[in-house]
């Protein structure tokens, strides 16, 4: 196995670790915030506020962030120029926290109106509470910002201990916030989420010192690193801002739907980023190697990685979203109906996580496929893509969410696109990276999808029959049915994929023991 790939192994395998430990508390998050609010307007207006800073930082940080800074970054230091590489780091901080500063407090006083745009269906009372936890919010953007840039930087050195934890921090700090400050209402949740925003980005301070950063307050902005990161991150701008708009849409439309759809919507996505979290560890993880060896000019191991790390995330990821579809309800049931969560809510909820599902594979190519794109250096293609799939999901959604899905609509409109999204970036991909070709990928890709049918359909019916044989409490019971079943699937999973000759479970054995 070579060098590149055993870094990856590694890498992959810390990032992972934190990633799903921060899946896991962002899920107890989100089961303490159901229990207390359910799925009512108090939960949709805490979704509809946050947008807006999550908006904010995507569009103004989250574009150099990673994507543009990374490549550039690791250069300098390839080149042995680290007091440039200090140099650079400085002026994108100062430049991001600025830009998201000013940005912020312009929509902090423009709160009301901007919640007249983002929720037009509902009353002014629930307008006036999301304008007041959008402002409470908006200082979570400016955190971001330079904590993103600090994330980057100790991402570049294969240090990604201390980046796995500020999400844990994060996550845990909302926690704390929704139950101390329960008195507050859905306000102590917002003071959680501004809270957390900082400690994400003190948490890796300590990394940061560890690393020699030097860090002075600097708008250098005639650096050549500099340009080059502002160069790159203009499309990547365009096409985050287009992610997140898609988001945005989603809430605009789901306020003209029946009351909740924007909290199914918000909860049935979240349980879908529970396995997508696998597709963004790997390539969070891998991205730094990509973009070493493009610097390198070494098309060769840049295939090698991306190959291994697709192959893997299909493999890991696909019969994860057929579980979801058979596990759904009772997964749902277990983890939120408790508190103010109902049995309506579940329902409603594991009926839009049937239909984004559907999307999971496209979602996991793209977190993939795209980092080799900004490895490359090449940010424009995957705007353009995401800008197409972004007209698809609007178009989808507005004939869907009239016809009897309703707000399933939505979640199917998403998931077609990303599907669609995934396939044309993956075939552009062909074209730029030598040796590339599609007919292993897909050969690959079949063997997974058969042996993930095959598991589907032989555990399709094992959760009804064993909510009917066990006579146990209701939440013992549920534990008990999802955890046999996600058992069982796991097992005849690997069973069928053996049996149609995948190669994917070798290569992840490989991978474990590459870390001796």
């Amino acid at each position: 196995m070579s060098a590149p790939t055993r870094k990856l192994a590694v890498a992959s395998l810390i990032v992972m670790a934190g990633f799903m430990a921060s899946r896991v508390l962002g899920l107890v998050r989100n089961v303490v915030i159901a229990q207390q609010f359910g799925a009512g307007r108090e939960y949709e207006a805490f979704i509809v506020a946050l947008t807006v800073p999550d908006l904010v930082f995507q569009v103004l940080a989250g574009g150099a962030v990673g994507s543009a800074f990374i490549p550039v970054f690791t250069s300098y230091f390839t080149r042995q120029q680290e007091d440039e590489a200090w140099r650079l780091t400085s002026t994108v901080m100062t430049v991001a926290m600025l830009a998201t500063g000013v940005v912020a407090l312009a929509l902090a006083l423009l709160a009301r109106p901007v919640t007249e745009l983002l929720a037009p269906g509902w009353d002014a009372e629930s307008k006036d509470l999301t304008a007041t936890l959008m402002r409470t919010m908006l200082v979570s953007p400016i955190l971001f910002a330079v904590s993103g840039f600090a994330t980057s930087v100790l991402n570049s050195f294969q240090r990604f201990a201390l980046t796995a934890l500020a999400p844990i921090v994060y996550n845990a700090t909302i926690i704390v916030g929704a139950v101390v400050l329960r008195p507050l209402g859905i306000e102590g949740v917002a003071l959680g989420v501004a809270a957390g925003a900082a400690l994400h980005l003190l948490v890796q301070v300590p990394g940061l010192i560890a690393q020699g950063m030097r860090f002075r307050f600097s708008l250098d902005l005639r650096h050549p690193g500099v340009r080059s990161v502002l160069r790159l991150t203009g499309p990547r701008m365009v096409g985050l801002g287009v992610m997140q708009l898609s988001q945005v849409m989603t809430v605009v439309l789901g306020t003209y739907l029946i009351a909740g759809s924007i909290g199914y919507l918000n909860v049935a996505w979240l349980m879908i980023m529970t396995p997508l979290v696998l597709a963004m560890a790997v390539s969070t993880a891998v991205f730094p190697t990509l973009a070493e060896e493009s610097a390198r000019d070494r098309p060769e191991a840049v295939r090698e990685v991306f190959l291994l790390s697709l192959r893997a995330i299909l493999f890991l990821t696909i019969p994860m979203a057929i579980g979801l579809a058979i596990l759904g309800e009772p997964l749902i049931r277990l983890l939120f109906e408790h508190g103010e969560w109902s049995a309506t809510n579940t329902r409603m909820t594991a009926y839009a996580l049937n239909f984004f599902a559907i999307g999971l594979v496209g979602h996991a190519a793209v977190e993939i496929v795209d980092r080799v794109f900004y490895a490359l250096e090449d940010t424009r293609t995957p705007v353009l893509v995401a800008s197409g799939a972004f007209g698809l999901n609007l178009l989808l959604s507005l004939v869907l969410m009239h016809t009897s899905l309703n707000f399933g609509g939505l979640a199917l409109a998403s998931s077609l696109a990303a599907l669609a999204e995934g396939a044309v970036l993956l075939r552009l991909l062909s074209r730029r990276v030598p040796g590339l070709a599609l007919g292993p990928i897909a050969r690959s890709l079949s063997r997974t999808l058969a042996a993930g049918l095959l598991m589907g359909i032989t555990i399709l019916a094992l959760p009804e029959l064993l909510q009917e044989q066990l006579l146990l409490p209701q939440t013992l019971e549920l534990a008990v049915v999802v955890t046999v079943v996600a058992l069982a699937g796991a097992a005849t999973y690997l069973l069928f994929a053996w049996m149609l000759g995948s190669e994917e479970p070798r290569l992840l054995l490989r991978l474990g023991r590459s870390r001796g």
